[in-house]
């Protein structure tokens, strides 16, 4: 089994190949460029590196979001451009699936947060120990109404991801259950890890073609909310 996976929801852009239960190559840079001018030239690198044919993956992985609306057109329509061109099918993984898939062997939920701007996050809720879980699906709200869900859970919890720098201090002043923060080399969008957990739902025989693969917003972006705002 052989998995191209790519990275672009947030901004971080990775790229990653997975070769049965190992990754071969990843690349993941969290800088200010655009995917645009990032995504290709990456994937271009590691398959120099490690002398790779792309024409033998099974399956290119995506980061389906939610996320940044324009880091995941361009993904999205870089893993559909390969996927028509190798006559591969596709792997939507959900970008906090793949986030939270970061941290293994914990008792602690699993929580990811990005910062979808105006006091709200993208956010889920899951479990990595034994075994994978989403406990609560990706979904967009108020960072003091996830406090407030998370606390009826009484657990401990770990928060990571690109909203903790944020909400970091909403999170100090308002929680009163057990947490901590995850690592750096924990706490953002990782192409490795999208690839993992893309092998698991390749074997699970989760595909989709792609001209049918779409990414997942979870809300309008700003210009929609605009013109529905001036349609009303």
């Amino acid at each position: 089994m052989r998995i191209l996976g790519i990275e672009s929801s947030s901004l971080v852009a990775g790229v990653a190949i997975l070769e049965d239960e190992n990754i071969i190559a990843e690349y993941n840079v969290n800088y200010k460029k655009t995917h645009s001018q990032t995504l290709l030239p990456m994937l271009e690198e590691i398959v120099s590196r490690i002398d790779f044919d792309l024409q033998t993956i099974d399956a290119i992985a995506i980061s389906s979001g939610p996320g940044s609306f324009t880091g995941l057109r361009i993904g999205v329509a870089t893993a559909k451009g390969l996927g028509l061109g190798l006559d591969k099918p596709l792997i939507a993984v959900p970008t906090l699936d793949a986030t939270a898939y970061n941290i293994s062997n914990t008792k602690s939920l699993i929580c990811p947060i990005m910062d979808a701007r105006r006091q709200q996050v993208y956010t889920g809720i899951f479990r990595n120990d034994n075994e994978f879980e989403v406990v609560e699906a990706a979904a967009a709200m108020d960072i003091n109404d996830l406090l407030e869900k998370l606390k009826g859970f009484n657990e401990k919890v770990i928060f990571l991801g690109d909203g903790v720098p944020v909400y970091k201090s909403v999170i100090e002043e308002n929680v009163k259950f057990d947490f901590r923060f995850a690592l750096p080399s924990q706490s953002r969008q990782r192409a490795g890890s999208l690839v993992s957990l893309a092998a698991k739902y390749f074997k699970e025989g989760k595909l989709v073609s792609a001209d049918d693969m779409l990414p997942e917003y979870l809300r309008l972006s700003q210009a929609e909310r605009e013109r529905a705002v001036g349609k009303s």
